[in-house]
């Protein structure tokens, strides 16, 4: 069996330098099954990370799904074909009545590009704004709205960043009314600035579990006063549901629907096709209308037959094995874990999350909130060595992500949380 030393050696001359891999020591993984990965010499590793395989990696529903249809037909979308006009139809079941068309796509990145593009040819105009620490995809457009990796020659002057909610640290100094004030007035500054220049304002762009900003745990209605000032001056809102759609926040199937809003778009991605690359873009009539008038956009592999058999699989895995009600039970349960263990810890700083995407904010010191990211390095890596896979982000880099696939029980919660104990106790 090739080592792993060969294996970068090889990667870094086939694919190029600064690809990334998780972990200082990386993880050759040559199999998958349930919430379970296995390396190349056979350890098993718990996934506490990993929310492609939504339903499970290598679900046999999902696989049995794709060998079928792959031995039947697959082709494009310009041809017609039952599959995606059933899958989109129970999609969109989902979903407000508001939002009842879609395009499928490759990516969730594509999704968005779309979405921004939507918007403008709504509205107009070209204008958005987006949190300082988020991240919506790679390609040229939505990079543009990533401050962690800024563009080549700059930002196009059509982008404007307002402060990621941090619960932990909340802007205008207290957790309720004032937080969520504050963060609406920051929209409302970035909507003039933009309707000031030549751009105007097309839309505010957003996950609504703010995952990429370190899933804050924000008071009910925080976000209606930005929706309300997005729409005053004829923006949309487009929610980007890569992270927390499919029923990960536990209790409701979108992100947007536990943060108590409608957008005008919705975005997903990865999770949607347990791995089998699909996207999609919801929306209204109106505004689907409106994008295939002012743009000419066609995807070869975007609803292929294949994809939405996978797709179509995954809500049927879903509700069959009831992975929402699981997601909350299972996640109320690793948090109250959580909570205990910061009890005995003192570098644990704060708890937060959702159904299953939790984690702990980890401090050098409780009373100044002071951020460990060093420390969570080391927390996130020992956790590897000890058959247990998760990461870090968060504003300061310094929360622990924990993000499993669906089907993940409270015994592996009891796993994860009695491995953690002993990482925190070493350190």
């Amino acid at each position: 069996m090739t080592g792993n030393a060969d294996l970068i050696a090889r990667r870094e001359r086939l694919l190029g330098r600064n690809m990334s891999l998780f972990y200082e020591e990386p993880v050759h993984l040559v199999r998958g099954e349930g919430v379970w990965l296995f390396d190349a010499d056979g350890r098993r590793y718990l996934d506490c990370y990993n929310n492609v395989p939504h339903v499970g990696h290598c679900h046999p529903r999902v696989t049995e799904a794709i060998a079928r249809q792959a031995s039947t037909l697959n082709t494009h979308t310009r041809y017609l074909h039952e599959g995606i006009l059933d899958y989109v139809e129970r999609l969109t079941a989902t979903f407000d009545n508001s939002l009842d068309t879609a395009i499928l796509t490759c990516t969730g990145s594509e999704a968005n590009d779309v979405a921004l593009r939507m918007a403008q040819a709504v509205t107009g105009k070209t204008g958005v704004i987006a949190t300082d620490h988020t991240y919506h995809g790679n390609t040229v457009a939505v990079s543009q709205l990533s401050t962690r990796m800024p563009p080549v020659g700059g930002f196009g002057g059509h982008v404007r960043h307002v402060p990621a909610p941090d619960s932990y640290r909340p802007l205008g100094g207290e957790p309720g009314a004032a937080f969520a004030a504050a963060f609406t007035a920051k929209v409302e500054e970035a909507i003039a600035s933009l309707e000031a220049s030549p751009h105007g304002f097309s839309a505010l762009i957003i996950d609504p579990f703010f995952a990429n900003e370190g899933f804050p745990e924000l008071p009910a209605g925080f976000l209606d006063g930005a929706v309300a000032a997005v729409r005053k001056a004829g923006g949309l809102v487009i929610a980007d549901e890569v992270q927390p759609g499919f029923g990960r926040t536990g209790g409701h199937m979108w992100g947007h629907q536990k943060a108590g809003i409608v957008p005008d778009i919705v975005t997903l991605g990865k999770p949607m096709g347990n791995g089998h690359p699909i996207g999609g873009v919801v929306a209204g009539a109106d505004m689907l209308n409106a994008f295939r008038k002012a743009f000419r956009y066609f995807n070869t592999f975007g609803g292929n037959p294949v994809s939405c058999a996978a797709a179509m699989a995954v809500l049927d895995v879903i509700e069959t094995e009831k992975l929402i009600e699981n997601a909350a039970d299972v996640g109320a349960y690793a948090k109250a874990g959580l909570t205990r263990l910061a009890e005995k810890h003192g570098m644990i700083g704060d708890i937060r999350g959702s159904g299953l995407f939790f984690g702990a904010e980890l401090v050098i010191d409780r009373a100044e909130k002071t951020p460990a990211s060093t420390l969570a390095t080391k927390v996130v890596n020992a956790m590897r060595e000890r058959g247990v896979l998760m990461g870090k982000l968060g504003i300061h880099q310094c929360t622990t992500k924990i993000r499993p696939p669906m089907p993940f029980t409270r015994d592996n919660a009891d796993f994860m949380l009695s491995t953690l104990d002993d990482v925190l106790s070493g350190l």
